[in-house]
């Protein structure tokens, strides 16, 4: 059995790192070969991180929460202060995530990293956020960590952009969060009614899932959407970003394009049961967890031939060309006019594909890393 400590900080965000976070301590907490050990920080939530072991009955396992802000705790561990060791001793392996890196040089470190959109698009970040990460994959790269990335796509990133060798990172893909399927299950008939006419959702709708972010593409998604909006609203459920696709509203009849802004989880579950179709014609993900989203819910996808997405869609999706609003509207108008026995086919499809990605197996090649982390440093 070996010790793995890991920073659950990130549960805290209610992020894509928060769902990774939270899905693989589950999966790790009943792996045989594992011991966990967990490592937070936070000063104003504090209390939450405390909730969140005791709700998720990981307090049973050892476990320090300090009352530090990242801000404070990334100097301490520039400087060498502070030490996780000093806290949780006899690690045999310790899993950070890609803001923060821990001063410990004796402990195989291992870092998740879903996708380097902050070096790619660097004006989409704020300039500390982006110093912060700098430094901890300058630390990554020195310790020469072992790095796991969620596809094969962010695995290409990495080398290139942050000059790390290839033999230190392994892809393993993400699954479908588990809380997609519990918040499914929880909504009662009546509810889904109600908020099925609350946001009038017996028209028949597109649906795009992500914050309005320019590499999210939506003002191509927009303009390929457009001839077809007569018989299809186009609903864009995420929370608003720096793009500015809103200023499209006055080029489209009203009410047939709609930003709902963040939704709730069982909200967008029925939109993703509702649509028509996914649009997600994403310039760059790393993963493009949505497309594993709408397959849950036998919604079919038109996606990007670019970056992740087709490594996740496989052959259960349209791929189209993001830089070609002509393409992005055929892909649409394939879907919609597909015949009963190509729904049944591209369903098919979708099943197949969502079943290839599992956090059982997330856990087994995540420890498969552990274990090559800590022969190496033996």
């Amino acid at each position: 059995m070996i010790k793995v400590g890991i920073d659950f900080t990130s549960v805290l965000y209610g992020r894509g790192v928060s769902r990774y976070t939270h899905n693989l301590l589950k999966e790790l907490s009943i792996h045989p070969q594992v011991d966990l050990a967990l490592y937070g920080s936070s000063l104003r939530q504090n209390k939450q991180l405390r909730h969140y072991l005791k709700s998720n009955s990981f307090n049973n396992y050892d476990h320090v929460i300090q009352q530090l802000p990242p801000s404070a705790l990334s100097l301490f561990w520039r400087f060498g202060l502070n030490p996780v060791s000093n806290h949780l001793p006899n690690l045999d392996v310790f899993h950070s995530w890609d803001w923060l890196q821990p001063p410990d040089k004796n402990i195989p470190l291992v870092s998740t990293i879903h996708d380097l959109a902050i070096l790619k698009f660097p004006e989409t970040a704020h300039p500390k956020i982006l110093a912060m990460h700098k430094r901890a994959w300058h630390v990554l790269k020195k310790r020469e960590a072992h790095i796991i990335a969620i596809s094969h796509a962010t695995k290409k990133d990495i080398v290139q952009l942050l000059d790390i060798p290839s033999n230190r990172v392994h892809v393993v893909y993400e699954a479908l969060p588990t809380e997609t399927e519990i918040v499914n299950q929880s909504i009662s008939e009546e509810k889904a009614e109600a908020l099925k006419q609350h946001y009038k959702l017996s028209e028949k709708f597109i649906l795009f899932v992500g914050t309005t972010e320019p590499r999210k593409n939506l003002k191509r998604l927009i303009k390929a959407w457009i001839p077809l909006a007569s018989d299809y609203k186009l609903l864009i459920a995420g929370e608003q970003g720096w793009d500015d696709s809103q200023k499209m509203l006055a080029q489209v009849p009203k009410g047939r394009l709609q930003f709902l802004g963040k939704v709730s989880d069982q909200l967008l579950n029925i939109l993703y049961a509702e649509a028509e179709l996914l649009a997600y014609p994403s310039l760059y993900e790393g993963f493009g967890l949505p497309i594993l989203e709408a397959f849950h819910h036998g919604t079919p996808v038109v996606t990007s031939n670019v970056s992740s997405m087709p490594e996740v869609a496989g052959n259960a999706a349209e791929l189209v060309d993001p830089d070609s609003s002509e393409s992005i509207h055929q892909g649409l108008v394939t879907i919609l006019n597909e015949s009963p026995l190509q729904q049944r086919t591209r369903l098919q499809k979708m099943i197949i594909r969502l079943h290839s990605f599992g956090w059982k197996r997330v856990a087994e090649e995540t420890v498969a890393v552990y274990n090559q982390a800590i022969q190496e440093q033996a």
